[in-house]
């Protein structure tokens, strides 16, 4: 084990005396950056079960503070299992936008500081929700199929879409990337309306306390929350329902926000118009009955990455492992030390 650990591990630059656990893939140009300043074990280098890998990683880094954590939302999460595997660890900086893959009660609890991507996703995810209610509305990838096919001349002119300018568009979860697909929205000439925990005293949209209400009263709804246990399914069958055989869901969000199975029940039934899906329950595994329908819209949770975006959270990560090491306070803290 101790070999594969070793693989694993890139020199560091001289005079870095910290270690970084790397725990997800990453583009070149932050693996070249961590490189630069680090010692770096890393996990998908190694062909080391996780577990053992963050066992044999105390061997690795021993010196205080013994190592910081670079994951992702997915595959790996830092409960007290993971926390258990590494108690050396005092930090974990996710890469992600969101952080239901981190229990953050347990790291509290052992004092382990934590740091989110920050709004460096949320201009990004703005755009790519708008974009998939345009394709949704207008049928704009099930129309690209219609002309790859042939089929224009043969069958005439694809149907109809619908628009976009007058839908009123019902938000759940209105923080930083709601409040900009609300504004990108509201440019359209859409009227917006929210729910959240809480009203918000800083807009004039309607606020909704409950989802269903919201449903009713919208030709859209944008999933734009935190997945936890209060939000789980928070678009259910009743939510469906509710919004109608007009309606359209679009989820930027997590595959877990909607209840999967109700809403391709619903969307084989007529009973909404039809959604815009970046993110799935079970990613990257996507239920097969989405891909014949024209009515939905697929990514394979891209909202986040562009070019742009790829550079700006390198420079965040960096930023905040610099800070954690240097014991300054964290640009983006989700935990503070």
């Amino acid at each position: 084990m101790a070999s594969a650990i070793a693989a694993a591990t890139a020199p560091p630059s001289s005079g870095a005396k910290h270690s970084v656990l790397l725990l997800r893939r990453v583009n070149d140009r932050l693996a070249a950056e961590l490189r630069a300043r680090y010692r770096v074990l890393n996990f998908y280098a190694s062909d080391a079960p996780l577990p053992a890998f963050l066992a044999a990683s105390a061997a690795a880094a021993p010196e205080p503070p013994r190592a910081a954590v670079v994951v992702g939302g997915g595959a790996i999460c830092v409960d007290a299992a993971f926390l258990d595997a590494a108690p050396y660890l005092r930090f974990v900086v996710t890469t992600a936008a969101g952080v239901d893959h981190i229990d953050l009660a347990e790291c509290a609890r052992r004092g382990v500081a934590v740091a989110g991507a920050g709004e460096v996703f949320s201009s990004d995810v703005a755009d790519h929700a708008v974009g998939l209610l345009i394709n949704v509305l207008r049928q704009v990838s099930a129309a690209d199929r219609y002309v790859r096919r042939g089929l224009w001349p043969v069958q005439g002119d694809y149907p109809l879409g619908s628009k976009l300018g007058g839908k009123r568009v019902g938000i759940i979860g209105l923080g930083s990337i709601g409040s900009l697909i609300a504004k990108r929205l509201n440019a359209f000439g859409c009227t917006i309306q929210y729910h959240s925990r809480r009203p918000k005293e800083t807009v004039s949209y309607k606020y909704f306390p409950h989802v269903i209400s919201l449903a009713t009263e919208s030709d859209v709804l944008v999933v734009a929350c935190a997945l936890n246990d209060e939000t789980r399914h928070i678009v259910s069958k009743e939510v469906l329902e509710a919004l109608g055989k007009d309606g359209v869901v679009v989820n930027i969000a997590r595959g877990g926000n909607i209840d999967e199975a109700a809403l391709i029940r619903a969307l084989k039934g007529g009973e909404i118009a039809g959604a815009g899906l970046d993110v799935f329950e079970k990613e990257p595994e996507v239920p097969g009955e989405f891909f014949s329908m024209d009515n939905v819209v697929l990514t394979a949770h891209e909202a986040v990455f562009t070019t742009e975006s790829g550079s700006d959270l390198c420079d965040l990560m960096i930023g905040n492992l610099e800070a954690f090491f240097d014991g300054k306070p964290l640009l983006t803290p989700v935990l503070p030390k």
